[in-house]
């Protein structure tokens, strides 16, 4: 069956085209052309001033609808939250298990090995955030249960990097070796380094061993300094990539504007969102812990941050409207360059012919008007 989308401002994942149309058929992007040639067809006229993307991309999500992804988590929970997050504009998820027993950590990758067999909409992958980190940056994720990798966790993450369709394992150098990130590499794992109070020639070391990008960049981790760079200066001067959460809290306007100038390619927005995405929860408990949901934020009882109350349309309207960079640039990095660094950029974050039409649908101030998942 053939549709004809009109009206809306088209983004391809590099660029707008105006006064186009996009031409689907049973549920694929069948062409893009000049709106004067579009064949014959029902059509659907779209809002003016809208903008017609690629489905988003967030490879770091802790749960959505209500569930966190925790050692509770199945096949079902998988599905519900990447559902959850197809709702809000994002066509692939990367659930993310933060800091949690070895049952728990188990759990979640046989799920997530469920949920690639089953073709879950939406499961790109999974990732692990922790529990190899450094105590002293452990943020929201819980100190008594941070520690060492040790041989029988490398083992069984390489089996995950393999049985996964993507796997990415957010470290510190503080509980790893530079061996252990190499043969997490060799496995196919993107190794992210995080959480850490590493200094800057330490994480050069890791990097060279075959880390390749940063979670949340500046957030949990050694900051800039005029004598000592620390982790943030590392990443910001090497080709590494990084994720930034765009919520205007965790890292002010000014401070990712001097990022992204030091940095033309390689950040890709994160939500780092909770349970709460996608629900009117105002509290939930992480592990015993209460998390609460007040003025677009969420914070343990101390004020601790614990992840963000944030969809990716929201970030991207950060950065074009506060910190000032381009659409092209801040649509680009919540489609098609974190589609690119987990090498799903074959089906997601750009319209080709032939591709799922996976869309979304905003506003010219970059609200979630509609998700056109396929």
């Amino acid at each position: 069956m053939r549709q004809i989308l009109l009206g809306a401002r088209i983004f391809d994942g590099t660029r707008f085209h105006d006064d186009h149309a996009l031409v689907l058929e049973e549920g694929h992007i069948a062409a893009l052309v000049p709106a004067a040639a579009a064949p014959e067809g029902p059509r659907r006229h779209l809002p003016a001033g809208s903008i017609l993307a690629p489905g988003f991309v967030d490879l770091q999500i802790n749960g959505g609808g209500g569930l966190m992804v925790d050692g509770q988590t199945d096949l079902a929970a998988l599905r519900q939250i990447c559902a959850t997050h197809r709702a809000l504009g994002s066509a692939g998820v990367m659930p993310t298990l933060i800091t949690d027993t070895l049952a728990a950590t188990a759990q979640v990758i046989a799920a997530g090995i469920a949920a690639a067999q089953a073709q879950v909409p939406g499961f790109l992958g999974l990732h692990l955030e922790g529990p190899h980190l450094d105590p002293r940056r452990h943020g929201a994720h819980d100190p008594a249960l941070i520690r060492p990798m040790g041989e029988d966790d490398l083992l069984h993450l390489c089996a995950a990097a393999q049985a996964l369709p993507a796997l990415m394992v957010t470290l510190a150098p503080e509980s790893t070796t530079p061996d252990q990130v190499a043969r997490l590499a060799a496995a196919g794992a993107l190794v992210s380094l995080g959480h850490s109070d590493c200094s800057h020639d330490t994480a050069q070391a890791y990097l060279a061993a075959g880390a390749r990008c940063a979670t949340h960049l500046f957030n949990a981790m050694s900051q800039i300094g005029n004598r000592a760079p620390g982790l943030a200066g590392a990443v910001l001067a090497a080709n590494c990539a990084a994720g930034l959460i765009a919520d205007g809290i965790h890292v002010h306007p000014a401070t990712l504007r001097l990022a992204l100038a030091a940095r033309p390619e390689g950040l890709f927005l994160v939500s780092d969102c909770m349970a709460f995405a996608g629900s009117d929860l105002a509290q939930m408990d992480l592990g015993g812990r209460r998390i609460l949901r007040q003025g677009g934020r969420l914070t343990l009882a101390d004020g601790t941050l614990a992840g963000a109350d944030l969809t990716l349309p929201q970030a991207v309207a950060v950065l074009v409207q506060d910190v000032g960079i381009t659409p092209e640039r801040a649509l680009a990095m919540a489609g098609r360059i974190p589609a690119q660094l987990i090498g799903a950029d074959d089906r997601l974050g750009q319209i080709t012919p032939g591709r799922a039409a996976d869309l979304v649908l905003i506003d010219a101030n970059f609200r979630l008007i509609q998700s056109l998942m396929a």
